[in-house]
């Protein structure tokens, strides 16, 4: 099964970290990623931009809103992902686990629904 393992941390505390301990963060999540490829349960992963970079889309009644920022104010914020392979929830726990954010932040675990190929009828 495939799981996202969603990176949650806050942006302000990250930004008043010392510049040497960014970088080593980021020299920690590089070690992470190639530990997760070496083990070929790597299925994708993205770093995101702060939320100052965010918009939220909604329809209502038939029209597009828009609002400059994340959906939701939260102490923590979405600020990136790995999606992994992983036997089971256990296995997931594992690897999440190991995510360096995990020692500041929160790592949230989301199977993914597993969707029926969908390919274009033929014409």
């Amino acid at each position: 099964m495939q799981y996202l393992l969603l990176i949650y941390n806050s942006e302000q505390e990250y930004e008043a970290m010392p510049e040497a301990d960014r970088q080593a963060d980021f020299n920690n999540h590089w070690a992470y990623s190639q530990e997760v490829a070496q083990a070929g349960v790597m299925r994708g992963g993205a770093a995101l931009l702060d939320t100052t970079a965010a918009t939220t889309v909604q329809v209502r009644n038939g029209k597009t809103l828009t609002t400059h920022g994340p959906f939701a104010e939260t102490k923590e914020q979405l600020s990136g992902f790995y999606q992994v392979e992983a036997a089971n929830l256990d296995e997931a726990i594992q690897w999440a686990a190991k995510i360096p954010t995990a020692k500041f932040g929160s790592i949230e675990i989301r199977p993914l629904m597993e969707i029926p190929s969908m390919e274009t009828p033929s014409a």
